[in-house]
């Protein structure tokens, strides 16, 4: 049975969150998990907790609800969706800050 995974271009945007991510602090590790239902990228604070984000792909629900999900740190659904740049848009704001004038 094939398991699932990223493709190229999925990784590389997701890694691309988790470096910004990095550089403001709020990760600093990371873990993936292949399966043959799911394929997941969970971003930790630190090694020894519960992620604070997990992103998943379940290519059986591409046609239902969307193959995209993200997960809260207590295990929530904060997103569901067809595309990954949609579903990835609550940690994008995390990183939008306010800058006076």
């Amino acid at each position: 049975m094939p398991q699932v995974a990223f493709a190229r271009d999925e990784l590389m945007r997701i890694l691309d969150l988790y470096g910004r991510m990095v550089a403001a602090g709020l990760w600093r590790d990371y873990a993936m998990d292949f399966g043959r239902d799911a394929a997941c990228f969970s971003a930790f604070r630190r090694t020894a907790e519960r992620p604070s984000a997990r992103i998943e792909k379940c290519p059986a629900l591409r046609t239902r609800q969307g193959m995209w999900a993200l997960y809260g740190e207590a295990g929530q659904v904060l997103k569901r969706g067809h595309d990954l740049a949609g579903v990835l848009v609550p940690l994008e704001r995390k990183l939008l800050k306010v800058v006076d004038d």
